[in-house]
C-alpha cells in the first residue's frame, strides 16, 4: 500500500521547532475522512515511525503540536490522529470504539511513509490512548513496540473510577457496564492481550487520579501471565502529569527504549 492510497490532503502547519516540519493530513479511515498531525524531521534521512495516540475525547486532550514535534526531534516520523469528528474530520468519536480504525489507518500511513526505515513503526498511547495503542498492537501485530503512559487498560475500571465521565460514557458507549457489558468488554484490550506480539513498556504515576495505577498493574499482570515481553516504570511521587524536566527525561528514555527494540 502507498501513502497516496490513504492520504487525501497534506497541508503545512506552523511548527514550534525549526528542525521539524508539521503537516495536517486528511486521510481515509473505513470510508471516513479524518485528520491528524504529521511531524517530520527536516531533511531526507530515514527514521522509525511513531504513532502517537492521544487521550481525552473531542477537545479534551487534543493533540499538541509541541508534543508531537518533541518526539520527532528525538529522531522519528510522528503521526498523531485527531480521531474522527475532530478538527473538521467526518464521523463521531466513540471512545475506543469504531474510532480505533483511525489509529489502524494512521499506522498504515506511517508504515508506507517513504522516509520510515524498514517498516519500523512504534505505537505510543497516553491516557485513553493506551487502549487505542493496545488495540492497534492487536490489529497490527508487526508493530515494533508499544508504549502506554498513564494508559487506560480496562474500560469498566474507568467507569467505576471516573464519576465525572459516566454521563459521557453512558451516552457514547450505550449505557452502564451492567446494562451493556459486551460494549465495555469490546473496548477493553485485556481480553485480547494474547494477540499482541510487540514488546510493551508501561509508564505510570502512582498518584494518578485520572487513570489510576491499577490500570497499569492489571495490564502488566495479564501480559506476564501470557509470557509477553513487558517492562514497567512506576513513579510513586507523580500524578497523571509529570513535571516538565521529568517529562523530558522520560521522553528521552522512551525514545531510546523504542530504538533498541
Amino acid at each position: 500500500m502507498k501513502v497516496d492510497d490513504l492520504v487525501i490532503d497534506r497541508q503545512p502547519f506552523p511548527s514550534p521547532n525549526p528542525k521539524v516540519n508539521l503537516y495536517v493530513l486528511t486521510y481515509y479511515s473505513k470510508g471516513l475522512q479524518v485528520k491528524g498531525l504529521l511531524a517530520e524531521p527536516v531533511g531526507n534521512e530515514f527514521y522509525d515511525g511513531f504513532l502517537y495516540l492521544r487521550g481525552g475525547i473531542k477537545g479534551i486532550g487534543m493533540v499538541r503540536p509541541a508534543r508531537i514535534a518533541q518526539f520527532a526531534s528525538e529522531g522519528f516520523i510522528v503521526f498523531a490522529p485527531y480521531y474522527r469528528g475532530n478538527r473538521g474530520g467526518q464521523g463521531n468519536e466513540d471512545f475506543a470504539g469504531d474510532d480505533r480504525e483511525d489509529a489502524y489507518s494512521a499506522f498504515d500511513i506511517l508504515k508506507a511513509h517513504p522516509r520510515v526505515r524498514s517498516h519500523r513503526v512504534h505505537i505510543f498511547g497516553f491516557s485513553r490512548g493506551g487502549i487505542m495503542a493496545l488495540f492497534t498492537g492487536v490489529e497490527r501485530q508487526e508493530a515494533t513496540s508499544i508504549v502506554t503512559w498513564g494508559g487506560v487498560s480496562d474500560m469498566v475500571l474507568t467507569y467505576m473510577e471516573r464519576k465525572d465521565m459516566r454521563r459521557m460514557m453512558k451516552r457514547v458507549i450505550g449505557g452502564t457496564p451492567s446494562k451493556v457489558p459486551d460494549s465495555y468488554k469490546w473496548r477493553t484490550p485485556l481480553y485480547r492481550a494474547e494477540e499482541i506480539k510487540s514488546p510493551i513498556l508501561i509508564i505510570h504515576g502512582e498518584k494518578d487520579k485520572n487513570v489510576t495505577v491499577d490500570h497499569a498493574y492489571r495490564l502488566e499482570k495479564r501480559l506476564k501471565e501470557l509470557g509477553k515481553k513487558v517492562e514497567s516504570y512506576y513513579f510513586p511521587e507523580y500524578t497523571h502529569y509529570f513535571p516538565p524536566k521529568v517529562n523530558r527525561d522520560i521522553v528521552k528514555m522512551v525514545c531510546k527504549w523504542m530504538k533498541q527494540q
